[in-house]
């Protein structure tokens, strides 16, 4: 009888080793392998496996043109940040995985969502490991949520199997994937073998039923989705929550979708009965702007078909060190430190001996390099202890040699800064010859980051 075999598998990229390795053969990640044991697979005598047997769903292949279409595919979950984030609603048969950090609101807006499909007629189930049914209720009471839809307390994976073919439901939630174990294998739940394991299974199961479900998944300390690597690449969806915990914004972004954009963002508000749409975050972004004061100017990034305007802050003082602090939150601390160096060499803003801090308002995470002229204005605002006028917006893109480059979409970020009522706009020059300005608003194209310096102060 064959014997069950010890290997070590690899939390960044799924590699197997037969032994352990401090670095891994597969990425090169140092102390990721975790051990787990592969339950032995009995041995087929004679070498032929009998045709009901045989493991698969008995497919057959097909021309692509005889494939039939359905124009239905997708359901609204009745949240429409939520449906704009998943690309107009869930897919039939899509495998979603969610992650964000404990407390963010996970479990409270997948349960608001199966709350509104119960509503409009669909069956939905939603399986937690971590609550028992009683505490579903009360969570459910408090968000006001009185659908009918199908609570089950159940962490073995076989049993949600027989569950879900019982009930056939059309949209299931799995609370969560690190909490399922399937009953034959050795290892303990979490574990990356039983995590695989399990959301192969559940991805099967999609396929065959048409069943849409939600993965809830735990992330580690570095903000990543705790288990093997693979398991994004399995799922078809793949949401990260983000913000501070301490705020009542939560931004809810794709990093991967097969049916829609990975851009775009969702941004939603924690209140005592559950999570709320922002209708226009662009206004509430900038509703607690401090206007007068220096440091500060409003900058319009897009994600996806979405231009937000949102506060980029900065602070500068004289510095008592050797070397000057730099404190980046919302920006990419060696993007602000290049930034730094162009401002001291082509626009004669001497940072050497400050301390700089920068901040964006809001929970933001300004990754886009269109955002470059503004973090160089707030800077130079707050060195000169000068404000930028309250009806100013800055975009643009600076080189090392203190050009100011195009950014894309100038349009729709323009748009968006007349209807709020930002009649002065610094962009690039090149976007300023191509784009026509709204009524009353006066765009002001620049080459150079010493030029937009010059015009603003």
């Amino acid at each position: 009888m064959p014997k069950a075999r010890t290997i070590f598998t690899c939390g960044a990229c799924g590699y197997e080793t037969p032994r352990w390795v401090g670095r891994c053969p597969g990425c090169g990640a140092w102390n990721t392998l975790e051990e787990s044991v592969v339950a032995a697979t009995p041995e087929k005598a004679g070498g032929k496996i009998a045709a009901n047997q045989r493991p698969g769903t008995g497919a057959k292949a097909m021309p692509l043109k005889d494939i039939p279409e359905d124009t239905a595919l997708r359901s609204s979950t009745g949240i429409s940040e939520l449906d704009r984030v998943l690309g107009g609603g869930i897919v039939e048969g899509g495998l979603i995985l969610i992650g964000g950090d404990p407390g963010i609101g996970k479990s409270t807006l997948l349960l608001q969502a199966c709350d509104h499909l119960a509503r409009d007629g669909k069956r939905v189930m939603y399986i937690s490991g971590e609550e028992s049914a009683r505490q579903i209720k009360l969570r459910a009471r408090r968000l006001g949520v009185e659908s009918d839809l199908y609570v089950l307390a159940e962490n073995a994976l076989d049993a949600v199997e027989e569950k879900i073919r019982d009930i056939q439901p059309d949209v299931a939630v799995v609370d969560s994937i690190q909490t399922m174990y399937r009953p034959e294998m050795t290892s303990a739940p979490g574990s990356v073998s039983q995590i695989r394991e399990c959301t192969s299974l559940i991805m099967r199961l999609c396929k065959e039923t048409g069943t849409s479900v939600f993965l809830v998944g735990h992330v580690t300390k570095d903000g990543a989705i705790a288990g093997p690597r693979i398991l994004e690449h399995m799922v078809d969806v793949v949401l990260y929550f983000e913000g501070d915990r301490q705020q009542d914004y939560r931004l809810l972004r794709a990093v991967k979708n097969r049916f829609g954009s990975v851009n775009e963002l969702g941004v939603f508000r924690m209140t005592g009965t559950g999570m709320q749409i922002v209708e226009n975050p662009s206004e509430e972004l900038l509703s607690h702007r401090a206007k007068g004061a220096s440091g500060s100017v409003v900058f319009c990034g897009v994600e996806g078909s979405r231009p937000l305007l949102c506060d980029v802050q900065a602070l500068t003082s004289p510095t008592f060190f050797g070397t000057p602090r730099r404190a980046v939150n919302g920006a990419d601390g060696g993007r602000v430190a290049l930034l730094l160096a162009v401002l001291e060499k082509r626009a004669s803003q001497r940072t050497y001996n400050q301390d700089v801090y920068i901040n964006v308002a809001g929970g933001l995470e300004l990754s886009e390099p269109a955002a470059d002229l503004a973090l160089c204005v707030a800077v130079a605002s707050s060195l000169k202890d000068k404000p930028v006028g309250p009806d100013i917006a800055v975009m643009g893109e600076v080189g090392l040699a203190g050009e100011v480059r195009t950014v894309p979409q100038c349009e729709r970020r323009v748009s968006e800064c007349a209807r709020l009522g930002f009649s002065t706009l610094i962009i690039p020059r090149a976007n300023a010859q191509r784009i026509h300005a709204p009524e009353g608003v006066k765009v002001i194209g620049v080459d150079t980051v010493a030029q937009a310096l010059s015009i603003i102060f």
